[in-house]
């Protein structure tokens, strides 16, 4: 039953008190000025509208929020009643103490409402994101792309000149441990949220797509500028860190859902894998449960198609600034397979684009625009390739993401309005302890493993000063390990076959030891420490690295939340609270 709350401000003792559980947004929530969020309190029990009171500074909520929230008596699954309200904002930055009453119980949370400058610092925003990112993959990318002499590294990494400013704190709202889709969204709405949840504060209803929502900056952009917005991953472009920019889900696997939010606003440039959730469900290699063609309907809107490298060069050079590049029907091979190895899905997608093609033709159409850009671009393969400790291919894929990161610093020489933002959504739990020598004696793999001054310096080689190793299976290599696993099969090797799976399932459902690894010369099985429902390695909960270079810059700085760094983007862009 579904009636309007007939009086917000009245407080009615009761003989059962019913407690309000949560209110949303949550306590310590910062709100950016005009920006629209849905507003609900969950009560733990089944209460009348006439025993409800919710304020906001001591005001009836109708009156701060502009319109009655709606009574819910019972939502759905639920034996307990709700407030909710879709679609308000606060115009006016300040500190809001909201109160929700049953009875003679209170639940009370603070919300910071902030506002950004008359003037914007940058013109143009370009957010990295090394999913995955540890001080580990930038250490091991630098050895393997530059080499190291007496202890000091022979070159540098495009990432070594941009300064670090911040510690990001990664914990999602129900969890110290986290996972992309609520460590991106906080970082595109400025809000934090559980785990799996784009976009949303994840409430107790069964249905992924009701929970209260909050504005990402895509929105945000939409809805105050006209400047243009660019999204660019090696993942399927609907995957959690892509999704981020655009959606609204409590479950990062409703991709074909995340399809059409991204239709929704129609971000200029989208490049990347996935393409499986935007053809219709009879079209081979489909993943919709509908007939909806998404790819058709971008082109209606003016979308240039492109599903390889030689399409989005054209594309680039021919269109009016609109490109929907899909590349595979899911994630994107990494470099080591696509470039080198010829491994993975290359055979069936021979010509896919890499992270620096993708970013070189974004930068060249966003930049079109007058009045600026945003652009997110996603090294998605970094973690792909350290869940399964696929070390090499981790490593070689940070490489790639640094390539790109350097097509924006040179862009930043001629467009010095332009903020670059470099951070990760989490960590791994990796770390380089040494080498790997094939030249040590015995027969065991582990004993060739050498540590402190047994360790001398790897030799990969680049002869081609292409920036990448020309092997990665040299004699002396590194030595990169994983503080969790399940159980599997060290190898102390590349995997030079495909990417590492290190466990599969067994008759009982359960993750055991990829025994395909077993017969290798010296591999060692490895008990696990995580529980059997783990197929790979996890995240850590490591604070991660931001760096930051350009105007607006200095906005980051010492320990901050990933829902902090929203704040400082639009500070930086100087997104207003309406459309000028």
């Amino acid at each position: 039953m579904r009636r309007l709350l007939a009086a917000l401000a009245t407080t009615t003792c009761l003989i059962a008190v019913a407690d309000a559980a949560t209110v949303y947004p949550l306590d310590r929530a910062t709100i950016l000025a005009g920006s629209p969020f849905d507003f609900k309190v969950e009560f733990d029990a089944v209460v009348k509208p006439a025993d409800v009171s919710v304020t906001i500074n001591g005001e009836p909520a109708e009156k701060v929020l502009g319109k009655a929230p709606e009574f819910i008596e019972k939502e759905k699954g639920v034996e307990a009643s709700a407030v909710l309200l879709r679609a308000v904002n606060i115009a006016t930055p300040g500190s809001y103490k909201v109160e929700a009453k049953a009875g003679n119980e209170t639940k009370a949370v603070t919300w910071n409402v902030y506002g950004t400058p008359a003037t914007a610092k940058a013109k143009n925003v370009i957010f990295f994101l090394g999913d995955g990112l540890s001080v580990a993959h930038r250490t091991g990318a630098r050895l393997m792309s530059k080499g190291m002499t007496e202890g000091k590294a022979n070159g540098r990494l495009n990432l070594d000149d941009i300064p670090p400013v911040a510690f990001i704190g990664t914990s999602a709202t129900n969890s110290v441990a986290t996972d992309s889709a609520n460590t991106m969204s906080a970082y595109m709405t400025g809000h934090k949220t559980a785990v799996n949840a784009i976009g949303v504060y994840a409430d107790r209803t069964k249905d992924s797509l009701d929970d209260p929502r909050v504005e990402n900056i895509a929105e945000a952009l939409r809805r105050t500028t006209g400047k243009s917005i660019g999204i660019v991953s090696n993942t399927e472009i609907e995957d959690a860190t892509p999704a981020a920019v655009v959606s609204h889900t409590r479950l990062r696997a409703d991709k074909a859902d995340i399809v059409g939010m991204m239709f929704e606003v129609k971000p200029d440039v989208i490049l990347g894998g996935g393409s499986a959730y935007f053809l219709p469900k009879t079209t081979p290699g489909s993943k919709r449960k509908d007939e909806k063609d998404y790819i058709a309907l971008f082109r209606d809107q003016g979308y240039t198609l492109a599903t390889d490298k030689a399409e989005l060069a054209s594309a680039a050079g021919t269109n009016t600034g609109k490109i929907l590049g899909l590349f595979n029907t899911g994630n994107m091979d990494t470099t080591l397979d696509r470039d080198f190895l010829k491994k993975g899905t290359v055979s069936k997608f021979p010509n896919q684009p890499g992270l620096v093609d993708m970013t070189k033709v974004a930068l060249g159409q966003l930049s079109k625009n007058p009045e600026g850009f945003f652009l997110m671009v996603e090294g998605g393969n970094v973690d792909k390739m350290s869940h399964p400790m696929d070390w090499d291919r981790a490593l070689v894929e940070t490489i790639e993401f640094d390539k790109a990161i350097g097509l924006a610093v040179e862009f930043a020489k001629t467009h010095p309005d332009t903020l670059i933002v470099v951070t990760g959504d989490h960590t791994h739990g990796v770390s380089i302890i040494g080498t790997v020598d094939d030249n040590k004696p015995g027969p065991e793999m582990r004993e060739k493993v050498g540590v402190y001054a047994d360790a001398g310096f790897p030799n990969y080689t680049d002869e081609n000063g292409d920036g990448y190793p020309d092997r990665v299976d040299v004699s002396r290599r590194l030595a990169v390990f994983s503080s969790n696993f399940p159980d599997y099969y060290e190898t102390f090797r590349p995997k030079m076959n495909g990417p590492f799976e290190p466990a599969v399932q067994n008759e009982k459902k359960e993750y055991v030891a990829n025994e395909a690894y077993k017969d290798v010369p010296g591999a060692v099985l490895r008990i696990g420490n995580l529980p059997r429902s783990s197929d790979t390695a996890v995240h850590a909960v490591d604070d991660v690295v931001l760096q930051a270079t350009g105007p607006g810059a200095d906005g980051f700085k010492g320990y901050m939340e990933q829902s902090d760094v929203y704040r400082v983007l639009v500070d930086a862009l100087a997104i207003p609270t309406a459309k000028k």
